[in-house]
């Protein structure tokens, strides 16, 4: 599944989890931008969940909702929730079309859900997804590589910063939540 238009970045580092995401909305086939505030990161579960969305913005806020209820329906737990929201995504008729991915996160576990049924936990301690997720994946892992003594989220916004600087579908609007890995 190839998703455009936007780059969101995950970021484990010192026991915290930081999500950032760009702002840019474009209307590819027409090639303009048509919002640049959006806001792709948000909080669910009563603020102990974090979730970076590309993709389609209905099927992308469909699919917090739906992630909300599993995890509401699963006590917060996010791997049972992501592995349930992940076989429906794949088998429901109406699910199937939600054109959209997604990065999930406790504080502790960082998964990318997608509708091929994928649960993927974050290798190297990062993950990125959208047209400039590549960018932002190689530039956190650089940055976590090099050691550099900044934290999650700075790591997080800098590099989808990079990826705004060479990924048209990417803007420096960069929205980042953070959360503590749970007790």
């Amino acid at each position: 599944m190839t998703i455009h238009s936007t780059t969101i970045c995950a970021v484990r580092k010192g026991g915290t989890v930081a999500i950032a995401g760009d702002g840019q909305a474009s209307a590819q086939e027409a090639g303009i931008v048509m919002k640049g505030n959006c806001r792709k990161v948000r909080r669910l579960y009563d603020g102990t969940i974090i979730v970076g969305f590309a993709g389609s913005t209905a099927d992308a806020i469909t699919l917090s909702e739906l992630l909300e209820g599993k995890l509401k329906q699963y006590n917060g737990d996010i791997t049972r929730a992501s592995v349930e929201l992940a076989k429906d995504w794949r088998t429901d008729k109406m699910m199937k079309n939600l054109n959209a991915m997604m990065i999930a996160s406790d504080g502790s576990k960082i998964f990318t859900l997608t509708g091929n049924g994928d649960v993927l936990e974050a290798e190297y301690d990062t993950a990125a997804i959208g047209s400039g997720g590549a960018y932002a994946l190689s530039a956190a892992r650089a940055y976590l590589d090099a050691g550099v003594d900044w934290s999650a989220e700075e790591i997080a916004r800098k590099s989808v910063g990079l990826a705004a600087d060479i990924c048209i579908y990417t803007n420096h609007n960069i929205i980042t939540e953070v959360q503590d890995a749970r007790e």
